[in-house]
């Protein structure tokens, strides 16, 4: 199995393991602002989707379009202006994983030089469709180490998992 298809099957198999690392809270604890960070859990998972999407957006750019504009976005604002708090949770994770499930699908049929293609982020300059989906596949490993500690301060720990099932 080549690295990048190691990537893909860790980016889709990340719907499940959100899916996990929210099972058994109740709607109280899912709003709840305990643990590391300003967020709740709700939040948080708000923000994972909105990322996911504007994510896959600029992967799907960088194949189809010749050097896009990829647009930066402030995530702090789509959080305070978007109504992130009222989001439930259990629609925004069915929603993560449906998106990357079909993302995959397009990531699978790309080729080497697909994945070498870039895009323009508005902040970071160029950035690969390799990169893209790494920075993906790693921005979920980011948030579940939060979401796994709020999870614990809420008395409501389990135990951390990733896997390619």
């Amino acid at each position: 199995m080549s690295r990048t298809e190691t990537v893909i099957d860790r980016y889709v198999a990340g719907g499940a393991v959100l899916a996990y690392a929210v099972t058994g809270l109740t709607p109280e604890q899912e709003q709840a602002r305990r643990g590391p960070g300003n967020w709740s859990i709700a939040e948080l998972v708000t923000h994972l989707l909105d990322s996911d999407l504007v994510i896959g957006d600029r992967m799907r750019r960088v194949i189809a379009e010749d050097n896009p504009t990829l647009l930066a976005f402030d995530e702090n604002a789509w959080i305070a202006r978007l109504g992130a708090e009222a989001m439930p949770v259990e629609e925004s994770v069915n929603l993560f994983g449906a998106n990357r499930q079909r993302l995959s699908r397009i990531l699978k049929r790309c080729t080497d030089a697909e994945f070498a293609r870039t895009g323009q982020h508005t902040e970071r300059g160029p950035l690969t469709l390799a990169e893209l989906l790494a920075g993906a596949a790693n921005h979920l490993d980011h948030h579940l180490r939060f979401l796994y500690a709020k999870r614990a301060t809420l008395g409501t720990a389990v135990s951390p998992r990733y896997t390619l099932d």
